[in-house]
């Protein structure tokens, strides 16, 4: 089955990697899972020249690309929501770069990622990633989010352990209902859990899931 945009027709992506292989493999893997490769690009200019004619529902991109191997693919996606601020960004790193998921998360509202290459586990994982930023909502590899919790120890030395499970889930960009299903307890527990953390944390709660992932990695990285 294809995955679809919003307005139920196909995906449509662009890739943006230097590797070829890399590239190929990726875009032959969207295309097995139904998704409609709309653009395939060694360098993140080329995909930038592009994007108003190509006209993407999610642009997957590399970290480092040329010229300089560091951060290209990151100023080409905040560049992108910029020109389109309804397009799904999907960062693909071999590293933990924190402050480059940071970079990500500010630059718009949903539909943002951060994933780790060689943690993709399966198929069925990059499927779900897909679809999450599609929906709008936040996708972060979880040695990201360890990396976060790790830098504090207080206050979040007052959270209880279910605590720390759930703003893990919570920073990974999980609703409440996934987090439920996940640790296999009912959706009032985990709103229960979101209340305790936001008080420790003296964070301002919010209806929208991405803000509350902002406002979680922002108190982290303080």
């Amino acid at each position: 089955m294809s995955l679809q945009s919003p307005s139920r027709q196909p995906l449509r992506v662009v890739v943006a990697d230097d590797s070829v292989l890399l590239r190929e493999g990726l875009v032959r893997l969207l295309d097995e899972i139904g998704v409609e490769v709309v653009g395939a690009y060694g360098d993140a200019d080329s995909l930038l020249a592009d994007l108003a004619e190509v006209r993407p529902d999610i642009a997957v991109l590399d970290v480092r690309m040329p010229p300089t191997h560091t951060d290209e693919g990151v100023r080409a996606a905040i560049e992108a929501r910029r020109r389109r601020p309804d397009l799904g960004i999907l960062l693909l790193s071999q590293y933990v770069e924190v402050a480059y998921a940071r970079d990500l998360l500010e630059a718009g509202s949903g539909g943002v990622g951060y994933l780790l290459k060689d943690r993709i586990a399966s198929i069925d994982e990059f499927r779900d990633a897909l679809a999450r930023v599609s929906d709008g909502g936040t996708v972060l590899d979880p040695q990201v989010v360890s990396q976060l919790l790790g830098r504090r120890s207080d206050p979040l030395a007052a959270l209880t352990p279910r605590e720390r499970e759930v703003l893990t889930l919570m920073a990974e960009g999980r609703t409440n209902a996934a987090i439920a299903a996940e640790l296999v307890i009912g959706t009032g527990a985990v709103e229960k859990n979101v209340t305790s953390i936001f008080q420790k944390l003296l964070l301002e709660d919010s209806g929208s899931d991405h803000r509350r992932v902002l406002a979680v990695l922002a108190f982290l990285q303080r």
